[in-house]
């Protein structure tokens, strides 16, 4: 199956194998977000101060008062550690930061 005009294929790090399409101008508008926020050390930030942080960073015209924000973080979070680009650290409670 092809992907659709304006959609991008994503990657799911707890489903090795498996991609889903989405659109690709919320994907990309959030990915930019999230790599403003993320650090490259450790320990990162948890996933409740992505999702805070995170809205400061989205245009306007594509998530109006951060609406879907939430569903968007937690996709491209996942997408993105699939891909090696973000690292998930084991502690109490997850954080992330750049690979």
């Amino acid at each position: 199956m092809g992907l659709k005009a304006h959609q991008i294929a994503v990657e799911n790090i707890n489903i090795p194998g498996k991609s889903s399409n989405v659109d690709a101008t919320k994907y990309l508008a959030m990915k930019k977000a999230m790599l403003e926020i993320l650090s490259a050390t450790r320990p990162g930030l948890t996933q409740k101060e992505i999702l805070q942080q995170v809205k400061a960073h989205l245009p306007e015209s594509v998530f109006p008062q951060g609406a879907t924000s939430g569903w968007w973080a937690k996709t491209v979070q996942l997408d993105l550690e699939a891909k090696g680009v973000v690292k998930r650290e084991t502690c109490k409670p997850l954080r992330w930061h750049k690979a």
